[in-house]
Formats: C-alpha cells, structure tokens, sequence
C-alpha cells in the first residue's frame, strides 16, 4: 500500500504561498451562498463593520437534501420490515455513543498564525476550500437532524443513530466555519438553512448517494493526511492534522448506510439496483473530478497532483463500495479515466465560455457542443462493462484494515 500511495501521490515542485509573512487586517465578514448572484455586496455599515458577499451556486456546488420522510418511516417500522437488524444497529448506536472524537476538533494559536502566512492565490483557494467543505458537512448536519427527528416515534434506535451523526456533522461544520474565521470570514449559516434550495431525493437514492459521500470523503481526508504526513513540508494550515480521526466519523457514517440497504434488499439485489449503483457511482465520481480539476492550484499547494490523487480516492471508494452495491464501474480500467479527462476538458470550455463578454444567447450556443460532448462522454462512462459485486456483511469485515 505505501508503494501505490508514494507511487499516486507524486508532489509537485514546491511553490512559495506558504512563507509570506504579510498579515491583512482582522475584519470578519459573513459569507451568503446565493444562486442569484457573485457580486460582493457593500459594507452593511453596521458598528460590528461586517461585510456580506454572495458565492455562486452551480451544478457542481454542495446541495442540500430532502426527502420522503413518510416513506423513511415506512422503511425503518419494525413491524413492517422484518429485514432490520436490531441487534446490529443496537451494535451500532453503541459505537456513536462512545463518541471517539468528542476532545478532537480543539483548535489553538497555530490556525491563524498559518492562515496570516497563507497569501497570494493560495489564500482565496484555501478559502473557497473551507466554505465548499463547511457547505457540505452543514447539509449532512440538516438532513440527519430531520431524520432524527422524523424516525424517533418509528424506530428509537434508527433515530439516535441519525441524532449522534448530525451530532457529528454539526462539529465538522463549526470546526471548518471557525477555520474561515483564520481568514477573517464567516457562513452564514442560519442564512443558509433558510435560503438555500433543497434537493429532493427518494429515500433509496439518499442511502446510495450519501453512503458514497461519506465514504469517498473517508478517501479523500485519509489521503491527504496521509501525504502530508510524509511530506510535512506542504502542511501549511493544521486542519489537515485533525483530518485522520475525522474521516472515521466519515467512515462510521458509511457503514451505517450500509447496515440500511441490507436492511432494504429491494435496494440492492435486482437488475434497476444494478442500473442505479453504477448511476450514482458516476455522479459522485464525476462531480468530484470535475470540481477538482478546477481547482489544481489548491492540491498543488499541498504537494498533490489533482488528477492523481483524484484516481487514488475514486478506485479506492469504487473498491469499498463493491462490498455493498451490486454493481459499481470499472475504474480501473484506463479509458475510465481517460473519459474523465476529457470530461474535465469539456467542464473547462463550458465555464470559459461563461467568462466572456457575450450576450447570454450567443454564449448558450457556443455551450450547445461542448455540453453534447460532456453528456455524450458521460453515457459512454455509464454504458461501460460494470463489475458486479454484492453485498457483504459488515460483521464481516474488519474495519481496521481500512482505517
């Protein structure tokens, strides 16, 4: 394993942002997500000289969720469904209970002291970085909260489980937004919850697309923990330190989706579970390709290189997730990733066109081919040969070895 690691996670030439010593003036200001609008609005010429700006929402931004609650409390009725496994959710509630992290997330002086030195290019990165990342782990923090509450009468257990993981996304969420305040801004998010459009999802395309959200974010912070570890050099804000205990949280939320489509075999064992698995596979993998790709300025500051480390996250999650889906996409295979790229080629023309001076209609036309191209490399992603897997118990397994 270490040899694959050193072998994806080449650093790059080692560049500069980090060492500047200039220090900007402390000023917070309160960051609103607005699909409407980019444009930094003026000082509210408030005593507390706090200052508001919008950041686009786009397709590929972090969404918030709804779902069927009825049909959720449907699922989890023990006396409806004699698929649940009470003795294995009981296992699990006791494993949120113990609350591994509850002393971890402690900052101290180090954090601002690094934000102050971050300047140049990489500050603004650094920050849409923890705004994105904040966004995310807020939504997970309202949808399991809704659960919680929404299961508590059909299923106490179900619904403490969901209660400890907003629990748990509440303090990864607060944990980044005061990373923002390092840098003098702020989300928020009181805002966020009102104003901020819901995705609606049936209760079988939450369980695939957030099981494959905490896993694939379990990837993504262990591999950067990881790296940096072995290339201390690079470690310019100590977020990344925390980020080996986080990812179990990231880790432990996963298996209890898990642990809820075993329980809902319809979602998991016919030939539409098939078509779905690999569908929601895509997207996540996608989304991610095509975000970071966009943002190769970030993980070179950190010694990665985007597209690798990308590759390293997806195999490693597609290999995990095999053990529950009943069928996943053969990533390893090397047109895969070549359809990536060219996917990611497309994504950059579309936004460039989006960058000019044209009127809106001229610039839709200039997108008509590139998004057919987009959508064109995206079904022949889908249309793959697919692996087939299955489910596997998760008492099977040994949690450690992934650890």
């Amino acid at each position: 394993m270490a040899t694959e690691m050193a072998a994806l996670l080449k650093p790059v030439s080692k560049i500069g942002y980090c060492h500047s010593t200039t220090i900007l003036p402390r000023r917070i200001s309160t960051i609103r997500m607005s699909a409407a609008t980019t444009t930094p609005t003026k000082p509210s010429g408030s005593g507390k000289n706090k200052n508001k700006k919008a950041i686009k929402e786009t397709l590929l931004a972090p969404r918030f969720y709804t779902t069927d609650f009825d049909e959720m409390e449907q699922l989890f009725n023990v006396e409806m469904n004699k698929n649940l496994n009470e003795a294995e959710f009981e296992a699990l509630l006791q494993e949120f209970k113990t609350d591994y992290n509850q002393t971890h997330f402690v900052r101290n002086k180090e954090f601002k002291e690094a934000a102050d030195e971050i300047q140049g290019p990489l500050r603004q990165i650094f920050v849409e970085f923890l705004e994105r990342s904040c966004t995310a782990e807020f939504s997970g923090f309202l949808l399991y909260k809704e659960l919680g509450r929404r299961l508590k009468k059909t299923n106490p257990v179900v619904a403490e489980i969901f209660s400890l993981m907003s629990r748990d996304e509440a303090r990864h969420a607060g944990f980044l937004n005061k990373g923002l305040s390092d840098f003098n801004l702020a989300l928020d998010l009181g805002f966020l919850t009102k104003a901020r459009k819901y995705t609606f999802f049936k209760p079988k395309f939450i369980f695939y697309a957030t099981y494959l959200s905490e896993k694939i974010g379990y990837w993504r912070y262990i591999t950067i923990y990881r790296h940096l570890k072995a290339n201390p050099q690079y470690q310019c804000y100590p977020i990344f330190k925390y980020f080996e205990n986080w990812c179990q949280d990231e880790n432990r939320h996963g298996d209890f989706f898990s642990a809820l489509m075993k329980a809902q075999p319809q979602f998991l064992n016919d030939w539409k579970a098939k078509l779905w698995a690999r569908f929601f596979c895509l997207s996540v993998y996608v989304t991610m390709y095509l975000n970071d790709t966009q943002r190769t300025a970030f993980y070179e500051g950190i010694g990665l290189v985007t597209k690798e480390f990308d590759m390293h996250v997806i195999i490693e999650t597609n290999r995990t997730t095999a053990r529950i889906f009943p069928a996943v996409l053969d990533v390893e295979n090397p047109e895969f990733k070549r359809k990536l790229d060219r996917m990611a080629d497309l994504n950059s023309k579309i936004i460039a066109i989006g960058e000019t001076d044209d009127i809106p209609l001229v610039k839709n036309l200039k997108r008509v081919p590139h998004i057919a191209g987009l959508v064109s490399e995206l079904l022949a992603a889908y249309l793959m040969k697919p692996i087939e897997s299955g489910s596997v118990d998760i008492a099977e397994l040994d949690p450690q070895l992934v650890y």
